[in-house]
């Protein structure tokens, strides 16, 4: 006999989102949100299984947010899958998919955003200045409507996650944020949404980005010249067919700040660059 997938149930309120959570809540269980913009892949979905490992139920949020884009980027064109993610998320048995409009998330009147220092300066606000303020506002908003006891981001976005639990400890959040293992194909290439973006051959060259970086980390863990080496693999990677370098770059792992030297200190390798239409980004440890 077949065994029936449950489909997850939809909701598209933040009234409904939270009666539905009252319901666990009266029961004295526990709930992980798990905030994406769909398009979902197997990354996405380990960071629901990780949910299911902490919690009693799983919300997956699904919203392309508005504020994050700049107006010369890929809102209009990123991929919208709600169908073909709720068939995945029901595989892993996920409770609750919340997907609002974006007149639901920012009512006519909104007049409130988020305005973030600390790491949200530098790299990725280099490039995107609008970026983390409409991140940070986003996510709080998220929090705030679901109220879960985790929220589980991916590392691959490693200075979204930063950024994210800078503000939940300045607002004093009730939740535990959790950062998850960046899933890889099996040549390095950091799993992605946008990665449908890249022709065969771009995709072919992608995995320079990994081989690269695990070269820096190499020299950061033994105290080299990561100047030089990040120059290195910036050059590395335009002759192996990117067509720009936006930051190769070691950070202290926690501030993202320019490394102290001091011993001990936790170092991160974070790269962005432009594979053509396509811009990846990635991090590991060093």
């Amino acid at each position: 006999m077949t065994e029936t997938v449950r489909r997850p149930a939809i909701v598209r309120t933040i009234a409904d989102l939270r009666a539905r959570v009252a319901r666990w809540r009266a029961a004295g269980e526990t709930v992980a949100l798990v905030p994406t913009m769909g398009a979902l892949h197997d990354g996405h979905l380990s960071l629901v299984a990780d949910g299911f490992r902490r919690a009693d139920h799983v919300v997956v949020s699904i919203f392309v947010n508005p504020t994050q884009f700049a107006p010369h980027e890929d809102f209009q064109t990123y991929p919208r899958t709600e169908g073909p993610d709720v068939e995945k998320l029901a595989g892993l048995g996920t409770d609750l998919v919340f997907a609002p409009s974006a007149l639901e998330m920012y009512p006519l009147g909104n007049a409130t955003r988020l305005e973030m220092a600390g790491p949200a300066v530098g790299l990725e606000s280099d490039f995107r200045p609008h970026f983390f303020g409409g991140v940070a506002t986003v996510v709080a908003k998220l929090l705030i409507a679901c109220g879960p006891d985790f929220a589980i981001f991916g590392e691959k976005d490693y200075q979204q996650l930063a950024v994210v639990r800078q503000m939940v400890s300045d607002l004093a959040l009730p939740v535990t944020i959790v950062g998850a293992t960046t899933v890889r194909e099996t040549d390095g290439l950091a799993l992605s949404s946008r990665n449908a973006y890249l022709s065969a051959e771009e995709r072919a060259i992608a995995p320079t980005l990994f081989a690269e970086m695990s070269r820096v980390a190499e020299v950061a863990h033994a105290k080299g010249d990561v100047t030089a080496a990040c120059a290195a693999a910036g050059a590395a990677l335009l002759a192996a067919g990117f067509r720009q370098i936006d930051y190769v770059a070691v950070r202290n792992a926690v501030t993202l700040a320019a490394p102290s030297g001091e011993a001990g200190e936790p170092l991160r390798v974070l790269v962005a660059a432009w594979l053509g239409k396509t811009r990846l980004i990635d991090n590991m440890a060093a």
